[in-house]
C-alpha cells in the first residue's frame, strides 16, 4: 500500500514520457504502436492526477530534437496527438482543465493547430488542473527566446540592464506560467533532463522510474509523489537538525524518532490518500 499525503502534494508535475519505441521494439511492432500505448499512459496519468488534485501537470510530448527522426514518425506522431486532442476534448472541458501548449508551436502542422488551438481557447477559464503539452519544445531554446526578447526591451531603452534579474528572466519563461515544477519524473530508465523544464529546474525534485511509458501505471504516479513526500526540500538552506542519539552508559545509541508505538501514532495522525497498488 502506498500512502500519499493529502496536503504535501507537488503542485506541479513535469514528465518526461521516455519508452514507446522502446516499449515496441521489445514486442516485434512498429515504433508508431509504442507510441500509440503512450497515448494510453497520458489519459491515465492525466486522469490519476486530476483526480489527486495536482494543479498542474506538463507533459514532454514532443521536443524540438525529435523533427530529426524519420517522417513516417514524425507524421505518425502528429497524427496521433491530434487523434488524442480529438478524443479527450469533452473530458478535459468537464473536469475543468486548462489545455496549455510551449514550445516553438509554429512548427506544427496545421493538422495539429486546427485542434489544438481552438481547445486551448475554449478551456482557458477552466481552473481545476492545468495540463500543458510541451509541443517542438526545448529548455536551451526557451531560455534564449526569453534573453532575446529582454535584450530586444534593453536596445529599444524600455528596460534598463540592471533590471534584467532571475525573475524578470522567470517572467518570460512560457513553461512557468504556473510556477516552477516540484517533482520532474522521467520514465524508461535513463537517468538524465533532456533539456526539459531546464530554468525552472533548479529546486525541483527528481524521480526516475525503470518502467517504460507505456507501461507507466497510476500506482508508479503515487509512488513517485510518495518519494517526494519523503524528502526535505531546503531551496539552499539549511536543513532540520539531525535528531539526537540518546544512550546511557552501556546501551546501544538509538535514534530517538524510533520509538515504534510514536512512529505509529504520528502515522495514524497524518492525513493521507491511501492509495492501493
Amino acid at each position: 500500500m502506498i500512502y500519499v499525503e493529502a496536503n504535501n502534494l507537488p503542485s506541479h508535475i513535469g514528465i518526461i514520457m521516455d519508452g514507446n519505441g522502446r516499449w515496441a521494439q521489445l514486442r516485434g511492432r512498429e515504433r508508431v504502436e509504442g507510441h500509440r500505448e503512450g497515448s494510453k499512459a497520458v489519459r491515465r496519468i492525466v486522469r490519476a492526477a486530476r483526480r489527486l488534485g495536482i494543479r498542474a501537470l506538463t507533459l514532454y510530448a514532443f521536443s524540438e530534437q525529435n523533427w530529426a527522426r524519420p517522417e513516417l514518425e514524425v507524421d505518425a506522431l502528429m497524427q496521433l496527438l491530434r487523434e488524442f486532442l480529438l478524443s479527450e476534448r469533452d473530458e478535459i472541458l468537464e473536469n475543468g482543465i486548462r489545455l496549455n501548449a510551449i514550445g516553438n508551436l509554429g512548427r506544427l502542422p496545421a493538422v495539429v493547430r486546427t485542434v489544438l488551438d481552438p481547445l486551448r481557447n475554449e478551456s482557458a477559464t477552466r481552473e481545476e488542473m492545468t495540463l500543458t503539452l510541451a509541443l517542438s519544445y526545448g529548455g536551451r531554446e526557451e531560455i534564449a527566446d526569453a534573453a532575446r526578447d529582454l535584450a530586444r526591451e534593453v536596445a529599444a531603452g524600455t528596460l534598463r540592464p540592471e533590471d534584467v534579474t532571475e525573475h524578470t528572466l522567470h517572467a518570460r519563461m512560457p513553461s512557468l506560467t504556473v510556477g516552477d515544477p516540484d517533482l520532474v519524473i522521467r520514465t524508461g530508465g535513463e537517468r538524465r533532463i533532456s533539456n526539459f523544464l531546464l530554468y525552472g529546474l533548479a529546486y525541483a525534485e527528481l524521480h526516475f522510474a525503470d518502467v517504460l511509458w507505456p507501461d507507466f501505471t497510476e500506482h508508479d504516479l503515487y509512488e513517485a509523489i510518495a518519494s517526494f513526500q519523503r524528502r526535505e526540500r531546503r531551496f539552499g538552506l539549511v536543513g532540520k537538525p539531525a535528531e539526537p542519539i540518546l544512550a546511557s552508559e552501556g546501551e546501544v545509541a538509538t535514534p530517538a524518532s524510533t520509538d515504534g508505538a510514536a512512529s505509529e501514532k504520528a502515522a495514524e495522525n497524518a492525513p493521507v490518500l491511501r492509495l492501493v497498488g
